[in-house]
Formats: structure tokens, sequence, C-alpha cells
């Protein structure tokens, strides 16, 4: 009989009601507490950890950022174009749950919106006034040119990439597989059955760490615009207090619209919240007085950043050891702190993407979420940057949005706002939309993680979901904390270094997809229906084995002259004991 105090995991689970994974939820969930006291504890020297591991990250390996997100969108171009395109995520008779329009407004709300929301303004403004490059005058129109083309290249095809890789990886095996709701499913193809042990259940606690991480961040951040909004509207002061607040009545916000569900919950909010972001996009366009300009910049731009990639796309600042005094360089503060960013919400937007997009073709996938974002991407940057620089004025010496940018980045939408009609209205409308694409984004990410914790595609209990909202919240309150009234520099400091292991977890997603991609179409090809794509994968290796096996062997009759039969004739002839032996 067992004892009725037994204390496992799997039996508190059981007593508290939970619906999960025990090992992977407790191990989580303690980690992220253990994390959060100590950000309470020690935030002094916790933040001097953070600066120091940044330091050695951007130095070291800032060039393996850059180049793996290169080589992944060159990768999903390949395989959307290749003869695996026609796969589906899911079974061969599956169709897709939402139609193309909502499953469109689902992911963007659910992405980088209240990212554009924050750097739509700052960031061009930003390279504008400081280029990238360095014969580059500020203000001029070259430096005007190159902050657009570096903007796009930050949030378009690169940012997407970043996320189409794993939401494929997890769509595909998760829905064809038919494997656990985890990120450790996708190495099935190298794992096998042990994604159900240890080495699994490790994968699967990095995620949900690294997803904490990259939405409290992103949550940070938001919070900080929000912040500066108000202070703008009220005459507040924008203070470590006043954020705090912020983030405790947006967590709220967002916790009840975890209780509501997917459909009910995050399908409102994404449609509600685009919706209002396109009617004040559209606003800008026709009101500021130039339209025409802008519809020419539209045009230009999307060349402009085409023609611009591939130098971008493999631009390390190389000479930045001889050249900058901290041995950094530009990237090291802008392309490797947006990649680290960006791939902390990796297994985050790709199983959110994976559930959205069951029963779409690898092709429909892949060029889905890599083109329609990246194009609404292009819309929102040129009209904000090009508007807020032609507002400053091109080939002169800076206005009031590059003044603002300067003394606070947060500051730089709201600014931009001062100089088009209905001020307020639009100042308070830019702190709604951020406030809804917070409760997104978090209503998003607590109910991923409870499935990388549970592995089910159904949603758990209301209270789990709820515990992931609220820690979510805490950790960008520690985090806003933690940076004072310099919270940016702060946030990228964390980042960079909590991005690192969640980027090798995603660069090794490349040959376990590839893999499984391959044995799926062998299996489809050879339509076996008593094949499972599990023992696909067995008869594929056992077939490269083979085939490895007789390569060697043709390698070694070249070097030999010999067929390798006759050799080995030869060698046994050889040791045959002679007449005199």
């Amino acid at each position: 009989m067992r004892d009725p105090k037994e204390t496992t995991v799997d039996d508190l689970a059981r007593r508290l009601g939970l619906k999960t994974n025990p090992q992977i939820f407790f191990t989580s969930a303690g980690l992220m507490v253990l994390i959060l006291a100590l950000l309470l504890i020690f935030p002094a020297s916790i933040g001097d950890g953070f600066a120091a591991a940044r330091t050695w990250v951007t130095t070291n390996l800032g060039w393996f950022f850059i180049f793996g997100v290169t080589v992944w969108l060159i990768f999903l171009i390949w395989i959307a174009s290749s003869k695996y395109g026609d796969l589906k995520l899911g079974k061969g008779d599956e169709v897709p749950a939402y139609t193309r329009v909502s499953w469109f407004t689902m992911l963007f709300a659910g992405g980088i919106g209240t990212i554009l929301m924050f750097w739509g303004v700052a960031e061009p403004i930003s390279h504008f006034t400081t280029p990238p490059f360095p014969d580059v005058e500020p203000y001029s129109a070259q430096a005007a040119e190159d902050a657009m083309n570096v903007a796009l290249y930050h949030l378009g095809l690169h940012t997407w990439a970043i996320f189409t890789l794993p939401g494929l990886a997890f769509g595909f095996f998760i829905y064809r597989y038919d494997l656990p709701m985890r990120v450790s499913s996708v190495f099935y193809p190298f794992l096998k059955e042990r994604i159900h042990g240890p080495i699994g259940r490790t994968i699967d606690v990095f995620a949900v760490l690294g997803t904490l991480f990259g939405l409290a961040v992103s949550l940070g951040l938001g919070t900080s615009q929000i912040s500066a909004g108000l202070s703008e509207l009220t005459g507040v002061g924008d203070s470590v207090l006043v954020r705090v607040l912020v983030i405790t009545v947006l967590t709220a916000v967002a916790t009840t619209s975890v209780a509501v569900g997917l459909d009910k919950g995050i399908k409102r909010l994404s449609n509600l919240n685009i919706g209002m972001a396109v009617g004040m996009m559209l606003f800008v366009l026709f009101t500021g007085g130039a339209t025409v300009f802008l519809l020419r910049s539209l045009i230009e731009s999307a060349g402009n950043y085409l023609a611009a990639l591939p130098s971008l796309a493999f631009w390390n600042d190389a000479l930045a050891n001889a050249t900058q005094a901290d041995g950094w360089g530009w990237q090291a503060g802008w392309t490797v702190f947006y990649w680290a960013w960006t791939v902390t919400w990796a297994p985050f937007m790709g199983v959110f993407l994976a559930r959205i997009s069951r029963g779409r073709t690898v092709r429909e996938f892949v060029g889905g979420v890599l083109v329609a974002p990246t194009l609404f991407t292009l819309v929102w940057f040129v009209i904000f940057g090009w508007s807020a620089m032609e507002i400053d004025g091109i080939g002169g010496d800076g206005g009031p949005i590059s003044a603002a940018v300067a003394e606070s980045v947060p500051l730089a939408m709201f600014t931009f706002f001062e100089n088009f009609p209905l001020t307020t209205l639009l100042q308070g409308l830019v702190i709604v939309i951020v406030a809804l694409f917070f409760a997104t984004s978090a209503d998003s990410a607590a109910l991923v993680i409870d499935m990388l914790c549970s592995g089910e595609n159904d949603e758990g209990p209301v209270g789990q979901r709820v515990f992931w909202a609220v820690c979510l919240g805490a950790l960008a309150a520690l985090l806003i904390v933690l940076g004072g009234d310099e919270a940016l520099p702060a946030l990228q400091e964390v980042i960079t270094v909590v991005g690192l292991p969640i980027f090798i977890l995603v660069f090794a997603m490349i040959p376990a997809l590839f893999a499984g991609l391959r044995a799926e179409k062998k299996r489809v090809e050879h339509g076996d229906p008593t094949v499972t794509p599990q023992e696909q994968i067995e008869i594929v290796e056992r077939e490269d084995e083979r085939h490895r096996e007789e390569a060697a062997r043709q390698r070694e009759e070249a070097e030999n002259g010999v067929p390798a039969a006759q050799q080995d004739d030869a060698e046994d002839e050889s040791r045959q004991p002679t007449a005199g032996s």
C-alpha cells in the first residue's frame, strides 16, 4: 500500500488538480520562482553578471547570431520551393481551421505588434540621427535610406524566419507524427523515444524559461512606452513605480483573456487591435500632407530593401575591433540584440503558429508566415518611419522627434503625433493599442507555455494558464526594476545572454526538420499506409547507412585499384597456412 503522505511530483500534480507533465511543470516553475527571488534579493549583482556575460557573448559570438539567421532564411526558402513543399502540417486530408485573414491577424497580433509600435518611429529615427555606416552624414538623404533598409532588415524577412523555422518544425512533427506539443518533439529523428526522458524534458524546460524571458523583455518595452505616453497625456512622471503599476494592471487584463480561451480571447483581441493599428496607419498616410511622397517611398523602399538585403544579411561589422573603442561595433547593440531577443520568442511563436496553421502545406506556411507580415512591416515602417524623417527634415540638422528619441526612446511615437491633428486622441490610441498587444502576447504566451509543459494540444486548467501569465508579468516587472530609469540597456543585457542557448537549440532544428521531411516524403512516395512516420525514419537511416558503406567500399576500390571483393579474397588467401608451416 502506498504511503498517503508520499510527495512525488506526480502525486502533487494530482492533488493540485493539474493537467500537465509534472516534471517539466514543477522544474520550470521552481526555476522561475528562484530567478524571481534572486532578482529581488541581488538585483545589483545579477545586473553586473548579465552585463559581463553580454560583453562576452556579443564580442565572441555576435557573428554566430548574424550568420545563423541568414542560414535559416535560406534554408526555409529552399524547403518551400523544393519537393518537400507540398507536405502538410498534419494528415493528408486535413484542411486549415482558420481563414487566411484570421490566420494573418492572429499570427501578427500574437507576434511583433508591440515591437512595431515601439520601434516604428524610434528605429528609423535612431539610424537617421546616428547612421550605422561611418561614412554617412547624419540627417542626410543617404542616412534616411540606410535607416529604412536597416529597420526592414531587423523586422522583415529575417525576424519572421526566426519564427517560421520552429513553427514549421513543430507543426510537422506534432501533427504529422502525432507527437506531444513540446519543443523536444522536433528532435525525434535524433533522440527517438528519449524525447520523453530527461534529455527531452531538459529541452522543454529551457524552452519555457526562454519564452518567459523573451516575452518579459517585450512587455517591458511596451510598458515603458505606455508609461511614457501616460506621462505625456497626464503629466504623471514616467517612473519605475508607474511602469510596475502598468504591468500589474495589464497582467490582470491578460489573465482575464487567458481564462476566456484561444478562439474567444486572442482572435477577438487580435482582430480589434489590427483594425485599430491599420486605421491609425491610414490616418497618418492621408492626413500628414505627404501621401504622394509616402506612396513613392513605399515602392522605392521595397526595391532598396531587396537590393541591400544580401549585403546586410552577411554584414558582421568585422572591423569593429579596429574602429570601435569597446570592440563591439554597431551590430552588437542592434542586430545581435534583435536576433537574441527574437529567438527567445521562437518556442512560443513556433507552437502558436503551428497550432493555428494545422492543415496548411509547408510551402503555404513558409510563404504566408515569411511574406505577409514582412509586407505589413514594410508598409508600417514606410508610413511611420519616412513620415518621421520627413518631419524632422531630411538634409537638415534634426528636429523634435530626433531630440525625443535621444532623450527617451519610448517617447518617439508620442512626439511624432504632436505633428498631426487630434494629437491627444492619437496618443491615447497608441496607449490602447500597445496595451492590447501586451494582452494578446501574454494571453498567447500563457497558453503556449502551458502546452509546452503538458504536451497537449487542448487547453489545460485555467489555474495553470493563470500561473504562467502571472509569472510573465512578475518577471517583466522585476526586469523593469532591475533596469531602473535606463530600462532598455538592462533589457538588452538580459536577453542577449538568455537568447544564446535558445539560438543553439533552434539552429539544431534544421537537420532534425530536414531528416523528418526527407523520411516522410519517401513514405508518401512509397505509399505504404502500414508504415508510420517514426518507422520510416528508421528505414531511411538504415538505407543511409548502407549507402555510406557502399560509398566507403567504392572509395577503397578506387584507392587500391582492386575491387574490394577481390581484395578481401586475396587477404583471406594470404592468411591460409602454407605447406611447410
